[in-house]
């Protein structure tokens, strides 16, 4: 694959690539002859790797690792080791979707509630017309043991070369790891959370100005006030960050 330069913000090494790169990227991993993973860490997924030290292996072990929030970005500006940008999840499996439509590679769509995967499949073959999501499977099934085997079987025989398993934090990303390597088909796996439902229409993005402006977790709690918890990570990992740029000086 194309060589980027890797930058480490808070111990998690970020593949410094812009949008469009990363898609590029991704098709290199669909050309190839090998199962390569994707993570999204975000600023609450870093400070989860902060506070609890053994999953940084776990998110350090993925082939592309992307920035998938304004607080990363930001982190890495405060840490003097800026990224070309954020690269959102939900984006670039987008992205991945709309080359595949043209490409032919078929894809799975792997995790959320009963229904959610084939509604997102649905919407996105009318979307994207030629794709060919070959198979799909709701995130309700043990993720050890026989079940987890059948899971894994189903996206064999489907022969779909795009991956996306959403299964939520850290337990998608661990599945994957555990299982990359009973993978015979899938050459891009994709670790994006609540993207399916997105797909699906059953979540709606922040307006574009929030986006823009980096205000995407804003809209997200003005959304489900219930995330307050969760997203007090993100000033407690800024915080922490700012601690680490002065104690480097």
């Amino acid at each position: 694959m194309t060589a980027y330069e890797k930058i480490n913000i808070r111990g998690v090494d970020f593949l410094n690539v812009s949008p469009a790169e990363a898609a590029e990227v991704g098709k290199e991993m669909l050309a190839g002859d090998k199962v390569c993973t994707v993570f999204t860490p975000n600023a609450e997924i870093v400070q989860l790797c902060i506070e609890q030290n053994e999953y940084y292996d776990l998110y350090n072990s993925g082939d592309m690792v992307v920035a998938d929030g304004a607080g990363v970005v930001k982190a890495a500006k405060i840490l003097g080791k800026p990224l070309k940008g954020k690269v959102a999840g939900v984006e670039l499996g987008e992205a991945m979707l709309a080359y595949c439509a043209k490409s032919g590679d078929g894809a799975f769509f792997l995790g959320a509630k009963p229904g959610v995967a084939e509604e997102a499949a649905r919407r996105m073959t009318e979307k994207y017309p030629g794709l060919q999501v070959v198979g799909t499977n709701d995130g309700y099934f043990q993720k050890t043991g026989s079940e987890s085997d059948a899971v894994i079987e189903k996206i064999n025989q489907s022969g779909a070369k795009l991956l996306f398993v959403c299964l939520g934090v850290p337990v998608q990303e661990q599945w994957l790891s555990a299982n990359r390597d009973k993978l015979t088909t899938a050459r891009m796996c994709m670790c994006l959370g609540g993207s399916l439902d997105v797909y699906a229409g059953m979540v709606k993005r922040a307006p574009k100005i929030f986006i823009k402006l980096s205000l995407e977790w804003l809209y997200r709690l003005l959304k489900e006030p219930k995330r307050l918890g969760r997203m007090m990570k993100l000033p407690k990992f800024l915080i922490g960050t700012y601690a680490e740029r002065f104690h480097t000086k």
